[in-house]
């Protein structure tokens, strides 16, 4: 029973990431759930075979109830992919702390051009969505582990170099940010 619990919930987790990323980005080019792009797990992560096939197999559940389609070489959300990202947004299916914070901080930097505006906001939008906060115009911060959602960011949102993912100990200033986040 636990781990058809645990399962459900790792579903419904990759089913909102993937919903949510669509909505941010208006549409999600098809190429990046495709198995040959996915492979960049595989540089970081040993277990990128599940991964792989947890995202592949959470885009073919979105399409086989209709909450996504494709728009030529893209996928969108449909109505009904909007409402159902609105009730999971709802219910706040956000990524469950763990039992202890292990005392680091994730940092996201990002460097993008004004010529793309659009997908800065975009990025901002699906941060705020994900639990981050701001510190600075274009450095957010947050206290867990998330290093996967930012690599399926990067490439949903074909940015790089652009997004850099920090790991670290201490902050200057930190007590009013473990306050936000409700940490000890």
């Amino acid at each position: 029973m636990e781990k058809e619990i645990s399962r459900k919930i790792r579903n419904t987790k990759i089913q909102k990431v993937v919903l949510q990323t669509i909505a941010a980005a208006g549409v999600l080019s098809v190429t990046i759930l495709a198995p040959n792009v996915l492979q960049v797990f595989k540089i970081f992560d040993k277990s990128w075979k599940n991964k792989r096939r947890s995202v592949l197999a959470a885009r073919e559940r979105l399409l086989k109830h209709g909450l996504i389609e494709y728009n030529g070489n893209s996928l969108k959300l449909t109505k009904n992919g909007e409402r159902k990202l609105a009730e999971i947004e709802r219910h706040e299916y956000k990524l469950p702390p763990p039992k202890r914070w292990d005392k680091k901080w994730r940092i996201l930097i990002f460097d993008i051009p004004e010529s793309k505006k659009g997908l800065r906001d975009k990025i901002r939008a699906t941060l705020v969505s994900i639990g981050f906060r701001r510190i600075q115009d274009s450095v957010w911060i947050y206290p867990y582990d998330c290093e996967d959602l930012i690599l399926l960011l990067k490439a949903d949102f074909q940015v790089g170099k652009e997004l850099l993912y920090l790991i670290v100990d201490k902050i200057e200033h930190e007590q009013p940010l473990k306050d936000f986040f409700g940490l000890k």
